[in-house]
């Protein structure tokens, strides 16, 4: 009797055992290449419980689930022939186990491979852009065409290049004065321009402000010189009905007028005493 337990026990563990051995577990965020002596003979990327060969066989995993790459800090050249040191980073994942598998083989060769493709591309895009378009362009439209670039090639090692971001965009540290010169330089340009036309139109206004002055100031002349003489005319008027009402009193009054404007302190005239000047002192006598 004991010899039958002992023998069951024996032959349970061994079946356990053998089942241990011939099931292995693919989760959510895994998928699996099963090798055979090596050999890749299945992949599985589907969750679930699964079977192999016990000692003929075994499981490699890898990542489903996006992975994160950040680069080294790199010197690359603009269109317009500034280095600039580009810091960027990457998102990936693995879409054909088997391929990544006969490939790259792991994670750490997969993103030497990577680094290389995204540093090649990342470089003949920014040699076709000027500096100015890296630093405060539309980086979105220049990384898109990194992106879709990296992940046509990387689909040789059953990767997918999903992102591809800029970090940071900096100058090296010998070229930062001389473009800061170069920069400063170009604003004081064109803020020597934008005073040349300001000048130019201030010239304009002002030309065409003492031009409308003129004009006012001939237009009030004129008015002014109408009615001085509507005035005249009026005052004429006046007295030609005035003389003609009392011509004695009318000479009177302007005789007095003629003194007091001709004759005042300290006035001396040298007049002939016959002269129609005196009539009136004459008459008075």
């Amino acid at each position: 009797m004991k010899f039958l337990s002992s023998a069951l026990f024996s032959l349970f563990v061994v079946v356990l055992a053998a089942y241990s051995l011939s099931c292995f577990q693919v989760s959510e965020a895994t998928q699996a290449v099963v090798l055979q002596f090596g050999k890749p003979v299945k992949t599985i990327r589907d969750p679930g419980l699964y079977f192999k060969l016990p000692f003929v066989q075994n499981v490699v995993y890898f990542e489903k689930r996006l992975l994160e790459y950040d680069a080294a800090p790199r010197e690359l050249i603009t269109r317009d022939k500034q280095q600039l040191v580009v810091d960027n980073f990457s998102r990936w994942r693995i879409v054909d186990p088997l391929k990544f598998y006969q490939t790259v083989t792991t994670i750490n060769g997969a993103q030497s491979r990577i680094d290389d493709i995204i540093y090649s591309n990342l470089r003949e895009v920014v040699g076709r852009t000027s500096l100015t378009e890296v630093v405060s362009g539309d980086r979105v439209a220049l990384l898109r065409g990194v992106t879709t670039g990296s992940n046509l090639k990387a689909d040789a090692y059953g990767v997918e290049v999903v992102d591809v971001r800029i970090k940071r965009a900096d100058l090296p540290a010998k070229n930062e004065q001389n473009v800061f010169n170069r920069m400063r330089t170009e604003r004081e340009q064109q803020a020597k321009k934008f005073r040349a036309e300001g000048e130019e139109e201030a010239r304009k206004i002002r030309s065409q402000a003492e031009k409308e002055r003129q004009v006012i100031v001939a237009e009030a002349n004129r008015e002014a010189q109408v009615l001085r003489g509507g005035a005249e005319a009026e005052a004429t008027a006046i007295y030609a009905a005035a003389y003609n009402r009392d011509p004695e009193l009318y000479n009177f009054m302007r005789t007095l007028e003629a003194y007091r404007r001709t004759i005042s302190d300290r006035t001396t005239l040298v007049l002939d005493p016959d002269t129609e000047f005196f009539s009136l002192l004459e008459s008075s006598k």
